[in-house]
Parts: C-alpha cells; sequence; structure tokens
C-alpha cells in the first residue's frame, strides 16, 4: 500500500519539493542548505516511518527564517494530499519521549482544524547556523498548512540541539500513530463524516 503526497512551492525567496509516502519505511533523501534542519527531518522520516524526499534551497544569507517556514508550509501541504479524506485513520496520536535530559510530549489531532500550541521555553540561540526559535516556526506552518490541531511540550532539558530534536522525534511517532490504519475504523474517524 501507498499514500504518497507532494507538493512544491517556488518564491523568490526559496525554490523546494517535499514528496512523501505515509506506508513507508523511514528512507529519506533530505537536501537543505540548512543542516541542522536536514538532521531534524530525517528524524521525522526515520521514526515517523515516512519515505521522505525534500530538496530545498533558500536565501539563508539573510537567515535561515524563509526556508525553514516553507519547508514546514510544503511539508504541511504534502502531509495533507497524502491523509486525503482521512480513511482509516486513528486520526490522533501522541507521544512522550526522552533523549538524555530532555523530554517531550507531542499531542495531534488530524481534524482538519489548524491549531496551534508551543509551549517549548528555549532561549535565543544557534544550533549549528540554525537559530532555535525556528522550531517553532517549522512546526506552526506545518499545523497550518496540514490542518491539524498540534500541541509541542518539552517538559524538561536544558541542551538546545537534545531539546529540539526531541520536540521532532515525539511529532513523528505520534503523526506516524495518527496516520496508522485502524482495522476497526470503517469510513473517516469524525461524527461529522468529515476532516475539513
Amino acid at each position: 500500500m501507498s499514500r504518497p503526497g507532494t507538493f512544491e512551492r517556488h518564491t523568490r525567496e526559496t525554490k523546494i519539493r517535499v514528496s512523501l509516502d505515509l506506508d513507508g519505511t523511514g528512507v529519506s533523501d533530505i537536501k537543505t542548505p540548512l543542516p541542522f534542519l536536514s538532521h531534524m527531518l530525517e528524524q521525522i522520516a526515520r521514526h515517523g516511518l515516512i519515505d521522505l524526499n525534500i530538496h530545498a534551497d533558500g536565501d539563508i544569507e539573510i537567515d535561515g527564517h524563509h526556508t525553514t517556514e516553507d519547508l514546514g508550509i510544503v511539508f504541511g501541504n504534502a502531509l495533507r494530499e497524502a491523509v486525503g479524506e482521512g480513511l482509516g485513520i486513528r486520526r490522533f496520536g501522541s507521544a512522550n519521549l526522552p533523549m538524555d535530559e530532555a523530554r517531550a510530549n507531542v499531542a495531534l489531532d488530524l481534524s482538519g482544524r489548524p491549531f496551534f500550541v508551543w509551549r517549548v521555553p528555549l532561549p535565543q540561540a544557534k544550533v549549528g547556523n540554525w537559530d532555535t526559535e525556528l522550531a517553532e516556526v517549522f512546526f506552526e506552518a506545518v499545523a497550518r498548512t496540514a490542518k491539524m490541531n498540534l500541541h509541542v511540550t518539552l517538559e524538561t532539558g536544558h541542551n538546545m540541539h537534545h531539546c529540539i530534536e526531541i520536540c521532532f522525534k515525539a511529532f513523528a511517532r505520534a503523526l506516524r500513530a495518527a496516520v496508522e490504519l485502524d482495522p476497526r475504523q470503517k469510513g473517516t474517524p469524525s461524527t461529522k463524516g468529515s476532516l475539513d
């Protein structure tokens, strides 16, 4: 089985293409001009068991904001396409995961109604050439364009690399649970009959 999604966005600031398959094995081919962001996107593929191909160019000579936000937009749209009407999916997913001293909780609902809560206190700093504040920018763009309700909470942690990475890993595991096909679920998992 395969549930693919593809989306492209070309602006004067970025050129990004994302293709994914929700029924993959976690294989990824990710090329962005921001190595730490590429590493985080690999976490989504590997721990979400999503095959993920990303090719992104952006104006990082200014900073990483445009590239990060547009990647969130493109990823969210590709995800929305792959989920489609959501027939047979579990819809809800959550994960509480540790990484050394850091621990994060992510809960999401592929409801068709975007809402975003970010409780991740991070100082303004850099990991590699990537600003820590861009983690929130990425996830907000994903939630908005994938039309998901997404809550991300960092429960503990002080190493910036660990704090951000565990948020991405927990997101991946929560998403994996939400898109999983439930053999008992007939049709769309909503009393409305639609996830839109």
